[in-house]
């Protein structure tokens, strides 16, 4: 695999992303053209409502897929963290910077965590200040 750092973490599920975004969004236009053009009032709200329904079931089921990952992401960098020092995470950080922060190699994560919960560090920031990257593949 690629090796993974700041600058190519992010990763983009091309059917999903792209394909059913697309196809979302095609309905969603479609409905309020047909409402608007064929004048058929039961149909067209029938038709939006589907579009309208399509389009949130879309934008829920990548919000519980990534609230999923954030608990375990958090699960598993707070066993991380306890196993390299012996201690819970530092109540101050956010699932954000924990996020982030799954990124830093053993060598820096600790102290890299105390300097994030001390500074209120953000998320990219965290990033930006690991030198030794940790690769995560498995997060869309």
């Amino acid at each position: 695999m690629e090796q993974q750092d700041f600058s190519n973490h992010r990763k983009m599920d091309p059917l999903y992303h792209y394909v059913l975004s697309f196809l979302t969004l095609l309905v969603l236009v479609g409905s309020i053209w047909f409402l608007v053009a064929t004048g058929k009032v039961f149909e067209g709200v029938l038709f939006l409502g589907i579009a309208v329904a399509l389009l949130f079931l879309f934008l829920k089921v990548r919000g519980y897929a990534l609230k999923a990952q954030d608990r375990a992401i958090r699960a598993e960098e707070n066993l991380r963290h306890y196993i390299l020092t012996g201690k819970p995470h530092d109540s101050r950080l956010t699932i954000d910077q924990i996020i982030a922060l799954r990124f830093a190699s053993d060598n820096e994560f600790a102290q890299l965590s105390r300097k994030a919960a001390e500074n209120k560090m953000k998320p990219n920031d965290i990033k930006k200040a690991i030198s030794s990257w940790r690769a995560d593949h498995n997060r869309l």
